[in-house]
C-alpha cells in the first residue's frame, strides 16, 4: 500500500508524544562513556569525574569505556556507530573533532555529519616536561641539544595536541626531532620515566603530577600565560621560542539522529555534573579551566576551532597522512 504525504504526517505527529515521553524519562537505564583515550588519561579522568555527577543527579550508573587507538579514531567510530538514543556519550577532545580531520586524508567517521554537539566541558594547556637524568634544565638548553644533534632526540605523543604541539615547536624554534606516537599520553610518560624517549609536551592532568613527585622535569607551559599550577615554570614563549602558544578542550558528542529533547536533557545534565565535587576536583588539579555551552555554542566552535587547527598543522608543516 502507498503511503501518502498525510498519512506520513500523521505517523510523525503521532511519534511526538513517545519522544517527549522518552526524553521526560531518560536516562532509564545506565548510559555509557566512551573515552577515545586510555584510562588515567586526561580525558579519562574528567569522564569519570563528569560520569560520577550524571550518576549522582540520576541514580543510573555511568560506563566508561575506553576506545583508544588510531589517534583516538577508534572511539569516535564506536561512538559514531552507536544507537542515538542518548546513552551512549562520546566523551573527546580536539583530537577527534578539530585536529584529525587535518593530520589523515580520510577517516572512519565524520565529526560533523555523525555527531550531534551537547556541550563543551573545559580548556587546558600542556607542559614540556623530560626526565630529570637529561642534560636539558630549561626549554633553552633542550633547543640547543636538539641544535647540535640534529634528527637524534625523541619526542612523544599520546594525542593529536601532544603531536601538534611538538610540531609546531621544531618548526617555531628551527629543530628537528624524532617523533614517536602512543596510543595515550600515559603511555608516553612511562617510556619517557624510563628514558626511551627524550621529551613529550602533554596534559597537565597526566604531566605536573610526574614533575610534582620529581619523577620529570618540566621545562615550560604551552599557554600563553604562566600555569596558576605551576607558577616558577616559564611559558615556552617566555622561555625562548616568542609566538609560541597551544592549548587543547574537551567536549561531549552523541551519535548524530538522538532526539533533540534528549540531546537538551544531556545537556543539563553534564553541565550540572561540571559544577559538582568530583569534577570541580578535577578543574582545580588539573589547572583545567571549566567551560560549557550550548550544543550550538560547541558547533560553532568546533567549526572555529576545526579552521584554527588545520591553520596551525600547515604552519608546522604536517602533511595529512
Amino acid at each position: 500500500m502507498r503511503t501518502t504525504p498525510l498519512r506520513s504526517l500523521a505517523a510523525l505527529l503521532a511519534s511526538l508524544p513517545m519522544v517527549a515521553a522518552a526524553a521526560q524519562d531518560f536516562p532509564a537505564k545506565p548510559i555509557t562513556f566512551i573515552v577515545p583515550f586510555t584510562a588515567g588519561s586526561a580525558t579519562d579522568q574528567l569522564g569519570r569525574a563528569i560520569g560520577q555527577g550524571v550518576a549522582e543527579q540520576t541514580g543510573q550508573s555511568v560506563v566508561i569505556e575506553n576506545k583508544p587507538g588510531a589517534s583516538a579514531m577508534i572511539g569516535a567510530q564506536t561512538a559514531a556507530r552507536a544507537a542515538p538514543d542518548g546513552y551512549t556519550v562520546l566523551i573527546t577532545t580536539n583530537t577527534t573533532h578539530a585536529a584529525n580531520e587535518h593530520l589523515y586524508k580520510s577517516l572512519p567517521y565524520d565529526p560533523v555529519k555523525d555527531f550531534s554537539p551537547v556541550t563543551l566541558l573545559g580548556k587546558g594547556g600542556q607542559f614540556m616536561v623530560v626526565n630529570p637524568s637529561s642534560e636539558a634544565k630549561s626549554v633553552s638548553d633542550f633547543l640547543a641539544l636538539a641544535r647540535k644533534s640534529p634528527g637524534k632526540l625523541s619526542f612523544g605523543s599520546g594525542s593529536s595536541s601532544s603531536r601538534i604541539a611538538g610540531e609546531l615547536l621544531q618548526q617555531m624554534a628551527d629543530v628537528k626531532l624524532l617523533h614517536v606516537p602512543y596510543k595515550s599520553n600515559p603511555l608516553a610518560i612511562t617510556d619517557l620515566l624510563g628514558g626511551q624517549i627524550d621529551m613529550m609536551i602533554t596534559d597537565s592532568a597526566t604531566g605536573l603530577p610526574q614533575v610534582e613527585a620529581g619523577k620529570l622535569r618540566g621545562l615550560g607551559f604551552t599557554g600563553s600565560e604562566r600555569s596558576p599550577l605551576a607558577p616558577n615554570l616559564p611559558t615556552i614563549a617566555e622561555a625562548g621560542v616568542p609566538g609560541y602558544e597551544m592549548g587543547y578542550w574537551f567536549g561531549a558528542y552523541v551519535p548524530a539522529g538522538t532526539p533533540q529533547a534528549v540531546v537538551t536533557k544531556l545537556n543539563d545534565l553534564l553541565i550540572k555534573a561540571t559544577q559538582r565535587q568530583a569534577a570541580q576536583h578535577f578543574y582545580k588539579s588539573t589547572g583545567t579551566t571549566p567551560a560549557t555551552s550550548t550544543p550550538q555554542e560547541l558547533a560553532q566552535f568546533q567549526r572555529n576551532e576545526s579552521q584554527k587547527w588545520g591553520d596551525i598543522i600547515k604552519k608546522a608543516g604536517i602533511q595529512p597522512e
